[in-house]
Parts: C-alpha cells; structure tokens; sequence
C-alpha cells in the first residue's frame, strides 16, 4: 500500500492558529489554565424561618448503655482488659450535647490544554466548525454532591501531526539494548569465556540477543505506539466537587472536637437550593453567625473559580455524654458520642502485647 495513503500528511495548522481558537486564545501545548465560570445567578428568595421543633433535646443515656459501648471499645482493643469496662463504677454522667453546622458547596470547574493520542485515523476536523466554547461543550454531571471527574476532546479542535518523540518514525531506539539489537551476555559478562572455554550461552560471542527488541534495535514508540503520527486536540477538564465545612459550637466537656467528625447526630434542619441563605430564626446564635459567615465565605471563594451548581446546609444535635468512674478507687473519665456510641477514653488497663 502507498504509505502516503497510510501516512496522510499532517493537517495541523501553523502554532498562531492554535493560539487562536476562539474561547481558547493563548492556550500553548503543554499548557492550560483554569476558565471563569460564566456569570452567576442571583440567589433565590430566601427561606422563611420554620417552624421550631418542640423537643430539641436527644434523650439521656442510660448507665446500661454508657457501660455496653464502654465494653465494646475494650473489647476492640487487644491491649486492654476487660475489668474497668466490666467492674468501674459510674459515679456520674454529664450531658454536652452540641450542635453542628455543615454546610455543602457543589461545584463544577473547567480547565483546558492541547493533547495528543496515537493517530488510529480519525477524520481531523480542526476549523470544519466554530469550536464550541468550554462551557458551551456538554458534559455528564453526576449525581449532586459527588465528586467527579471527566476529559472530554472540544469539537473541532483536532488536526494530525508528525509523533514529536519519534520524528515520524514510529520507532525509537531500544532502551533495554541502546539500539545495539545486542546485551552482553550475562553468564560470561561479556567475556565470551567461562571457566576457560567458550561460553556455552553466547558461543563464545559474548553477547546475548536482546529479547525486548528481538535484537531489531529499536522498538515502537511509547508516543504514538508506533503510528508516525499523533491526533492533536484541546482537551478539556471537568472536575465537580462537593466542598463541605462544619463548625461545631464548643461543649467544653473536655472532648476533642475533631472526634465528632466520625459521627452523626439528630438532624434538625436540612435544605438544599442553588445558593443559599443564612439560617433564619434558628435558637444557637452560634449556628446562626457560623451559617451566615459560611455560606458568604463559600458563595466568595468557589464563585470566582468555579460554577456553583448546588448548596446544602444542615444541623444536627451530637450528642456527648461525660462518664465519670471509679476502678480500683481510683477516678476515670470516658466520653460517648454520636448516635454511633463511640468511645474516647485514656484506657487505665493496657498491656504490650505481640501479635503472631
């Protein structure tokens, strides 16, 4: 076959008309940038305060329930002994039950810059059209709040090009043997000899076929897999991302506040639209100010960037019980929180065991 038909003459255009697509000026191979998202909508009218739940409260917990989850994380632990969490006395427990503020911020950003991909003869169509701008070009959105990616070729941006890494050969020299087609051999380092006679492995000839070029010396191009050729195109990059904060109104229990990460609590409130307002009406200024100085904060920094697509905020009621103890007349403290029960606690009877 003509290799000219196998091998069509590359169709990219000079570089100033690559950096001159319209909606993708300046863009230069191997680079990229990030693009403003199109101008925001207004928020919609904000909510009117609900109706206030008449129980906020989460019900105390029992001594049995406290002394179950306490035996549970002893259990987990293959250090620890089984007598404070069987035989401590409760002396007293403590409520600090708190509130958490979450607040969620959908986004969707979009960047883009010139790729290539083996030539498998693709019908170049770079100029056939008007190239879509990078947010005119459709997308498959997930589900709202999760985290996506996606790498999408912009229409009528592609053009065929000679492989950069090969110079059009489709080859390249071996890297295993140099381009030499040849190693030396490994049972006599070369030599040709072992223990005074010719090397049985090589003949005598020292060197030892190069099995991952079958001693041709080169190999195909890692590039353009051996094509000559590359499909030259602007990419574009999707990235959705669900962008969450929480604040969480100090209990001052002595509980580590990154401990409430891992759990849930009693949702009070829940609401999602594409911007939201602050919290109107809600009993914890505490919430209130953290809900307000969010959602600004969020609305300012993810909008200049990105798209926001969705928001969602929710409060939920934690609860925290402080457990006082004796054991062997001495007093301890252990927390349980979350509806999960977790413990945290400085454990009074460890050991330092090998596991085998």
């Amino acid at each position: 076959m003509d290799s000219a038909a196998m091998y069509p003459p590359p169709s990219a255009p000079p570089a100033s008309m690559f950096n001159n697509v319209p909606g993708y000026e300046g863009l230069v191979a191997g680079g990229g940038g990030f693009l403003p998202p199109p101008m925001p909508l207004e928020p919609v009218a904000p909510p009117q305060p609900g109706p206030v739940p008449d129980n906020w409260c989460i019900p105390s917990l029992t001594e049995d329930v406290a002394r179950q989850a306490f035996k549970a994380y002893a259990d987990s632990h293959c250090c620890y002994g089984s007598s404070p969490a069987e035989n401590g006395l409760i002396t007293s427990m403590e409520p600090f039950n708190t509130f958490r503020y979450r607040l969620e911020t959908f986004t969707e950003s979009r960047s883009t810059e010139w790729a290539t991909r083996p030539y498998k003869g693709e019908q170049p169509d770079f100029y056939t059209q008007t190239a879509p701008r990078p947010w005119e070009v459709q997308a498959n959105p997930p589900s709202l709040f999760t985290n996506h990616k996606q790498e999408i070729q912009v229409p009528f941006t592609s053009s065929i090009k000679d492989c950069h890494s090969c110079h059009g050969t489709g080859e390249k020299p071996c890297e295993e043997c140099h381009g030499n087609g040849y190693k030396p051999c490994w049972v006599c380092n070369g030599s040709g000899a072992k223990n005074e006679e010719n090397c049985h492995h090589c003949n005598g000839t020292g060197r030892d076929r190069c099995r991952n070029c079958d001693s041709r010396g080169s190999e195909n191009c890692a590039t353009c897999e051996g094509k000559r050729q590359l499909l030259t195109f602007i990419q574009l990059k999707v990235e959705w991302t669900n962008n969450i904060e929480d604040h969480v109104v100090e209990q001052n229990s002595g509980l580590d506040v990154s401990d409430l990460q891992s759990v849930s609590g009693k949702e009070l409130f829940k609401n999602n639209q594409y911007l939201l307002y602050p919290l109107l009406g809600f009993p914890n200024q505490a919430i209130a100010e953290a809900s307000d100085r969010l959602i600004k904060e969020h609305q300012s920094k993810y909008a200049q960037t990105s798209r926001i697509l969705q928001q969602r905020q929710m409060v939920e009621l934690i609860p925290i019980t402080k457990v006082n103890y004796k054991w062997k007349d001495n007093s301890h403290v252990y927390y349980v929180y979350g509806n999960e029960h977790k413990i945290s606690a400085n454990y009074p009877d460890t050991c330092c065991c090998v596991i085998l």
